[in-house]
């Protein structure tokens, strides 16, 4: 199982007294930060270090055989990206500045105490981890691939920028800070999350859960789990989704949406991975990786008072804003092709062949609803289709339903309400006309066709109106 650190690299302690081994190792895994390797002769470090590697080395000044302020400068020099912390008795300032010139991470002064020692390693541990994402991230972002492409497989895409998305979360993916994931409801944030489950090797499961209009005691029940009394039918212990998620990841959706006392809570569990379970005063460590989604944005959120600003700033760490489909329409043919074939199949029809107008007719289309959208109206057209060609008519009900743009200063209404001319009621009318035909023939690519149908009329009868509309300008231009 992934310790806390979110990796299967151990921490190395180094001491040729059995005791302060045994209590350090325990101290450490107690607190999720394993594997431990205590190694009680310092000889056997650069041997460990050659055939396997570690997070960091935590080392003993004064030993027999080899000292650590020989082998310090040694391992520093061999193995920069693994920090040190050297644990001695010397409380001398001069020994201690002479370790931190040599390169040690930290210096502790034995007798250390469990909470002092399991902080310091948990924050080399974290130096440590950052250091690894950034050669990550340079690494991933210098070669151009993906060292886990199946991780990824159920997101259909092309685009460049959702490909920059899965660069970025590749290199984060063992972190040992939340991911927190942004985007309109309907891009495909629970997949993302997934990918990212998949991608870190962690051994537990992918729990998810929706947070959003959860009142306190629910959240909390759900979350963190009760103990037995907590309250009324409360007759037995119950873990949490946290707990359930131990080893794995907990993705929490729609976090934007909670109420103040409980982004305390989420505060808590985020920044000292400590959560209480309902009916009990003693804290619970949890060793589960934390992705948070939501579709609000809570900078503005922030300002209006509305969400804490601490959590925010904890929350953006490591941040992926998901595009919308309309900013990535080079995805549209794919995932339609997909979407079909995976309708057919679920109910088990003979995949039909899709109308090379049906891009035409959505190149224009906003989808507020994303993907989520586009799959519901494919699934439709599917479940309606009988033989041939997939029928155009779902999508273009969907896509009429779309709210005009403003083609005027003032709604008809008010223009009706004016004192104005007939004729200059006229010319409104006629120039409203005008531009919606234009919207309807830009959406569909020129095709009077589907800008009929887009219309609610026939291909004649927009022909003949717009014959009629040609004939009123060469008209005017003649009598101007």
């Amino acid at each position: 199982m992934p310790g806390k650190g979110g990796g299967s690299l151990p921490v190395v302690l180094v001491d040729d007294e059995a005791e302060i081994l045994f209590s350090a190792a325990m101290w450490l895994e107690s607190e999720g930060l394993g594997p431990v390797v205590p190694l009680g002769d310092s000889r056997e470090v650069i041997p460990f270090l050659e055939k396997s590697s570690a997070r960091l080395v935590v080392l003993d000044l004064w030993m027999p055989h080899l000292s650590g302020t020989e082998l310090l400068p040694r391992l520093v020099q061999s193995y920069p990206a693994i920090p040190v912390i050297v644990m001695t008795a010397s409380q001398e300032v001069e020994t201690a500045v002479t370790c931190m010139k040599h390169g040690a991470f930290d210096y502790l002064v034995k007798p250390v105490d469990p909470e002092t020692f399991v902080s310091r390693v948990q924050k080399a541990i974290e130096w440590y981890s950052l250091r690894q994402e950034i050669t990550e991230l340079k690494d991933r972002l210098l070669s151009g691939r993906l060292r886990r492409e199946s991780a990824f497989a159920n997101i259909i895409t092309s685009s460049r920028k959702m490909f920059a998305v899965f660069q970025y979360l590749e290199a984060v993916a063992s972190s040992l800070q939340p991911v927190f994931i942004t985007g309109e409801t309907g891009v495909g944030k629970e997949l993302i999350a997934r990918a990212v489950h998949e991608v870190s090797g962690r051994s537990g499961a992918f729990v998810a859960e929706n947070v959003a209009g959860l009142d306190e005691h629910v959240f909390s029940d759900t979350l963190f789990g009760h103990k037995r009394g907590a309250f009324t039918g409360a007759d037995r212990d119950r873990s949490g989704l946290i707990a359930k998620a131990n080893g794995g990841t907990l993705f929490l959706d729609e976090i934007g949406d909670i109420k103040p006392t409980l982004q305390v809570k989420l505060l808590r569990l985020l920044q000292e991975n400590l959560y209480y379970p309902l009916g009990s005063d003693e804290p619970v460590r949890h060793q589960a990786r934390i992705i948070l989604a939501t579709n609000r944005d809570l900078k503005q959120e922030v300002k209006k008072g509305a969400f804490r600003e601490d959590l925010y700033y904890r929350l953006v760490f490591h941040h992926v804003h998901l595009p919308p489909l309309r900013q990535r329409m080079e995805d549209l043919p794919l995932l339609i092709h997909y979407f079909v074939e995976e309708a057919a199949a679920e109910m088990n029809k003979t995949p039909p062949d899709i109308p090379p107008d049906l891009f035409t007719v959505l190149a224009g289309y906003s989808f507020p609803g994303n993907v989520r959208e586009l799959r519901a109206m494919v699934f439709d057209a599917v479940a309606r289709h009988q033989t041939g060609k997939l029928s155009l008519a779902t999508f273009i009900k969907q896509v009429k339903q779309e709210p005009a743009s403003q083609v005027t200063e003032a709604p008809v209404a008010s223009i009706l309400e004016e004192e104005t001319t007939l004729p200059r009621l006229r010319k409104t009318m006629r120039s409203m006309e005008l531009q919606l035909i234009q919207r309807a023939l830009k959406r569909a690519d020129g095709n009077q066709s589907l800008a009929a149908s887009l219309l609610g009329v026939s291909r004649q009868a927009l022909s003949k109106r717009l014959q009629s509309l040609r004939e009123e300008d060469e008209k005017r231009e003649e009598e101007g």
